[in-house]
């Protein structure tokens, strides 16, 4: 695994290739073995770092792998939030797993890029069984099953990168089917609605796709309704806006928002949007996992009356990033919107003109934003294949499990109060005194010890701390921990102001 002179350069080499595969494997085991001693994220370090520790310019010579993996473990690892940390409990959790890894490996490994049936068939037509089996898995409805899977219904999905890329996607969609009818002036006129607990990319997708920033509607929500977006407040904004002689185009429904974990009624929600002929989107991001769990599948009632939906298996499902599912009930309606037909991917097959439309083949390069993609079905079918559906439901339920129990030990402890409803693994939570400034303090004095890491969300005007339980490597020991901390800091807080 030395440096190889120049006219000795074989970059797939298949000795060489497992020498450095398996140096690789061995150092992750290692990693992994060893990331709980690593502070959860790095503290003290000052912007620039790791520029100081590398050279200027690149190497004007290949250099041993052992002796990049040297540098990683010197000069990387500890300039690292180590997400994997059972006591990373910051945002959502960002999943690996054996299964993830492996099916990665095999889809850099044998590096296709599947954005048309004929680049690619076999990774095409995995992608699209596998959107269908994720599709049962959390309940949907057929209409959003592609046609040729027993009972679909002319929908499908696609496995896109993040849930920002699903959002632009179908953002562009809705502004086309509305732009159709009213005429391409009529841009102006469009409008977006979202709650105040809604995640920020819908913003930055709505202006990514032109839509007036001041036609997007923050519709706000209350303790009353567990922060969810109800139909009644949804109703009284478009027919606002409808007087003013604007057209309502897109409403966003969250099966878990990112700040407290809040559920939309997507039913409620589904019939304005029916009513106004607006495009109804579900994001489903975080919680959509804990729908392969029956329990939580009535989240997902109404989702008929749905355009879109998305999911992110990354999030807490096992699938290492990147891997969101994107469903939609009119596969036209998106590539309507996204396609393209240049010469030079004409009759790509030869001989076959018609293969890469042809009924059941994909061409997955209309679906998206980008003409390029990776086979992201490969590593979702593997941890499908590798843990099962059973599996994967006693995974959800072992976290869900831990967050109530933390809830009950914060619920039992008078200092603290629990914000908002739990639903799934989140846990929002603050002091009952000293204001926000004090819950600043906790916050800032947890994640300084290293020992864990969380982050914070502003709801009614109150500073609240998350904990999101979630990790592939999180038990109960753990979260046990974190609890411990937060006690004994904040007992020494508020020892302080005495």
């Amino acid at each position: 695994m030395g440096s190889l002179p120049l006219d000795a350069l074989q970059p797939l080499d298949p000795d060489t290739f497992a020498a450095d595969s398996s140096a690789v494997i061995d150092f992750l085991a290692g990693y992994y073995r060893d990331v709980d001693k690593y502070p959860v994220r790095a503290a003290d370090l000052e912007p620039g770092r790791l520029r100081k520790l590398l050279p200027e310019a690149a190497p004007e010579f290949g250099e041993p792998a052992e002796r990049i993996l040297d540098d990683v473990r010197r000069d990387v690892l500890p300039g690292l939030t180590h997400w994997q940390s059972p006591s990373f409990f910051a945002y959502f959790p960002m999943n690996a797993s054996a299964a993830g890894f492996a099916g990665e490996m095999l889809s850099v490994g044998l590096n296709v890029v599947p954005f048309m049936w004929v680049a690619s068939p076999a990774a095409v037509e995995l992608e699209a069984v596998v959107v269908d089996w994720m599709a049962r898995l959390v309940g949907l409805p057929d209409r959003f099953l592609f046609s040729g899977s027993g009972g679909g219904g002319g929908g499908g999905g696609v496995l896109q990168g993040s849930t920002c890329e699903a959002v632009v996607c179908t953002l562009a969609a809705a502004r086309d089917r509305a732009l159709g009818r009213i005429g391409h002036e009529g841009i102006v006129k469009l409008v977006v609605y979202a709650s105040d607990q809604t995640h920020a990319t819908f913003q930055k997708g709505a202006r990514l796709v032109g839509i007036p920033p001041a036609n997007f509607r923050v519709v706000p929500t209350a303790a009353a309704s567990g922060y969810a977006l109800t139909g009644a407040a949804v109703r009284a904004a478009v027919e606002g806006d409808v007087a003013r002689g604007l057209v309502p185009l897109y409403l966003c429904a969250t099966m878990g928002t990112t700040g407290i974990g809040a559920v939309d009624p997507v039913r409620e929600l589904g019939e304005v949007a029916r009513r106004h002929g607006m495009w109804l989107h579900v994001d489903a991001a975080y919680a959509g996992a804990a729908a392969i769990c029956p329990e939580y599948q009535g989240y997902l009632d109404g989702a008929e009356l749905a355009d879109s939906v998305s999911m992110n298996p990354h999030k807490w499902f096992l699938t290492n990033m990147d891997c969101c599912c994107l469903w939609v009930a009119s596969p036209a309606a998106l590539t309507a919107a996204l396609s393209t037909d240049p010469e030079y991917l004409k009759n790509a097959g030869g001989g076959k003109p018609q293969a890469a439309g042809a009924a059941g083949a994909i061409d997955y390069k209309d679906w998206q934003i980008s003409l390029s993609r990776r086979f992201r079905a490969m590593k979702l079918w593997f941890v499908l294949r590798r843990y099962g559906a059973a599996g994967m439901r006693a995974y959800i339920r072992r976290h869900v499990a831990m967050a109530e129990w933390f809830e009950r030990a914060m619920s039992a402890d008078e200092r603290f109060e629990v914000v908002a409803k739990r639903r799934f693994s989140l846990v929002c939570f603050r002091l009952r005194c000293g204001g926000d400034v004090m819950n600043r303090e906790l916050l800032a004095a947890v994640n300084a010890s290293g020992r864990a890491f969380m982050t914070h969300f502003v709801v009614d005007g109150k500073f609240v701390i998350r904990l999101a339980v979630g990790g592939a490597m999180t038990e109960m020991r753990h979260v046990r921990d974190a609890w411990e901390l937060v006690q004994r800091t904040a007992e020494q807080l508020l020892q302080r102001r005495v």
